[in-house]
């Protein structure tokens, strides 16, 4: 092998490793370690880990100087605006959601809200509908299939997607594939694809603005923070598919970080 290939080589071979690699399930000579072995639901952990160094490496040089940026740049009163625009182009995803899981009451809200925030709230610029009383709450395709009794897999935590399962995985690519904005901008023109980048954009810079400080309060006070987002981030999913509370915010709507899930990946 010559010595120009060795390190593609090495790298592939790191690659496959990593993959391949599962933490040791505990016997049952040691009830407590197997207890927390089991609560954790993370048998990929040695991978896991490695993806979230690989996470943090492109968090530090992209996704955090750019939140930063951001928040320099569009004063809050107009980043509030954004979130609540972006929360309103989620609602046909989310009204379908509240149909799929059988709650008419929720479903009736969530419609609602996206006609008079559309409306009078200028594109969903201003939440005027939680001013009249209806307060917004995220669904996702993640929390249906929950609904519909799917279990959540083994724990993923996948670079600037964040944490998530395969559950919620699957869910991410339903959600995709029911926005009614995802089959216009496949079929529209240059403009069209340009407003859908302009979300994407748009919608990552928000999310992980959101977070900055919950994030860095992590990573500053946690001893393992790993295993900190990977409690908050299944404590709160479980939350959410209980339909615990309202939340409306994009970036919960989001989920893990920027993709799969119904929540952000940092404790609130």
């Amino acid at each position: 092998m010559s010595l120009s290939r060795r390190p593609l080589f090495s790298l592939a071979l790191a690659g496959l490793l990593a993959l391949s690699a599962c933490a040791t399930r505990p016997p049952a000579s040691e009830p407590e370690a197997l207890a927390e072995y089991e609560f954790n639901n993370d048998p990929l952990e040695p991978m896991n880990r490695g993806l979230y160094v690989v996470h943090n490496g492109i968090d530090t040089v992209l996704l955090r100087p750019a939140a930063e940026f951001y928040r320099f740049l569009v004063p809050q009163p107009v980043r509030g605006g954004v979130r609540n625009a972006l929360g309103n182009l989620r609602s046909p995803v989310i009204f379908l959601n509240d149909v799929l899981q059988g709650d008419p009451e929720r479903a009736a809200t969530t419609l609602a809200r996206f006609l008079m925030n559309s409306t009078f709230g200028v594109a969903g610029l201003f939440d005027v509908a939680k001013a009249a009383g209806l307060p917004g709450h995220s669904e996702d395709f993640g929390q249906t299939l929950a609904v519909w009794g799917l279990g959540e897999g083994p724990y993923l935590f996948i670079p600037v997607i964040g944490p998530s399962n395969p559950r919620d995985l699957t869910g991410f690519g339903m959600g995709i594939a029911a926005d009614p904005l995802t089959w216009i901008i496949a079929d529209g023109d240059s403009t069209a694809e340009a407003l859908g980048w302009t979300r994407t954009g748009l919608t990552a810079a928000d999310t992980r603005e959101s977070l900055i400080e919950a994030i860095d309060s992590v990573n500053q006070t946690s001893l393992d923070p790993y295993a900190t987002l990977r409690s908050a981030y299944r404590q709160r999913r479980a939350h959410e598919i209980r339909n615990g509370g309202d939340n409306a915010a994009p970036s919960d709507a989001l989920g893990t970080g920027l993709g799969a899930g119904g929540s952000s990946y940092a404790p609130r």
